[in-house]
């Protein structure tokens, strides 16, 4: 009933910048949160940076893991079911494949249900 695409991926070096894009369709209501999760080569998946809605005033809380804190920043735009991830000074320890996630309330048999999705991922290497 969802579907996730990234973009933006790529290869960089180090001390470079990508923007990462994920675009969120389907039978969509709302969405209370959306993120990105990435997973190195022999690593498990970890949580990157979250935005979440936090108030009925539409205000939003975003969330960092330590190791990007002042170097990769997320935004939302709500109104294009949009989360980005701007990735600055980035390090070789940030090659990975990045996933988008999203905390989604959606239609369906008439009702409004509510799950998880991901998408495929996108590759970002830092290398020099």
């Amino acid at each position: 009933q969802v579907q996730l695409v990234e973009s933006g991926g790529g290869s960089v070096q180090p001390g470079g910048s990508l923007k990462l894009s994920c675009v969120a369709s389907g039978s969509i209501f709302s969405i209370y949160a959306m993120g990105w999760y990435r997973q190195a080569p022999g690593k498990e998946r970890e949580l990157v940076a979250s935005i979440t809605s936090s108030d009925i005033h539409g205000g939003e809380t975003t969330n960092y893991a330590d190791s990007v804190k002042g170097r990769f920043s997320i935004s939302r735009d709500k109104v294009k079911n949009t989360v980005y991830l701007q990735m600055d000074s980035l390090e070789t320890e940030d090659t990975a494949v990045y996933f988008c996630s999203a905390d989604v309330y959606y239609h369906a048999n008439q009702q409004i249900l509510r799950g998880d999705y991901w998408g495929q991922g996108t590759q970002v290497t830092v290398s020099s």
